[in-house]
């Protein structure tokens, strides 16, 4: 049985590295810039191509639409239609793009224990929600069940904790009731408290919470950041 024979034009996996390994063909999928980040962006639901520019206001609508063509030949986006009032276009992952959750959040993971890493930069909406559920303490959480409302400027997302897992949806401007509310205009705004354990009362933090005090105390308690690790060189 002889392998495909594919021109280095039109062949995918090979592209860059010419190797087999899967995590060179990951790269050759969602290496190139700014591909990631648009995963990340549509991983709590479709959006349209604007939403996701002004959520990267470093790329250009020409790139933007490059990366999302490729992702949509590699099988990780979709074109949809947003349901009513208004029916228009949006980029939505499929399945197998939703499937990158659990890559991002071990990158993420990673990431953040560099000494190196800057949480003074600015940090999308959705980038805080998926933070949230990457560094939620599963085990902490025991039988603790509630609905969390978070409003991050104009964009706002529902929580439902149970069972030891945090859900996390975007939904619109309608009326929800939730046990607990967290409301600040940026997302760098939640940082403080939530993974610095600053008093939300702090003299100069932004973080409103709403609803049941105690309720929102344990839930605070249920996030935390790996611990830094150190550069040292290891010496043979």
């Amino acid at each position: 049985m002889k392998l495909r024979n594919e021109t280095e034009e039109s062949r995918t996996h090979g592209k860059w590295y010419d190797d087999a390994c899967g995590a060179a063909f990951a790269m050759e999928l969602v290496g190139e810039r700014w591909s990631i980040l648009v995963v990340r962006e549509l991983m709590l639901g479709g959006r349209r191509f604007s939403d996701i520019r002004a959520s990267l206001p470093g790329i250009s609508a020409k790139v933007l639409a490059e990366r999302l063509a490729t992702l949509e030949s590699a099988g990780i986006v979709m074109r949809a239609r947003s349901g009513p009032p208004a029916s228009v276009q949006i980029y939505a992952l499929t399945d197998w793009g939703r499937a990158m959750e659990p890559v991002l959040q071990e990158l993420g993971r990673w990431a953040v224990q560099s000494p190196m890493h800057n949480p003074r930069l600015p940090l999308t909406p959705v980038s805080l929600m998926l933070s949230m559920r990457t560094m939620f303490d599963s085990d902490a959480a025991g039988g603790l069940a509630m609905t969390v409302l978070f409003e991050v400027g104009e964009t706002r997302f529902l929580g439902r904790l149970g069972d030891g897992e945090l859900a996390i949806e975007r939904i619109g401007p309608e009326a929800v009731a939730a046990d607990v509310g967290f409301r600040a205009p940026a997302a760098g705004d939640f940082l403080p408290v939530f993974y610095g354990k600053q008093p939300p009362e702090t003299p100069g933090l932004r973080l409103e919470i709403t609803g049941d005090r105690a309720l929102a105390g344990r839930f605070l308690d249920l996030f935390r950041l790996p611990p830094k690790h150190s550069h040292g060189c290891i010496v043979a």
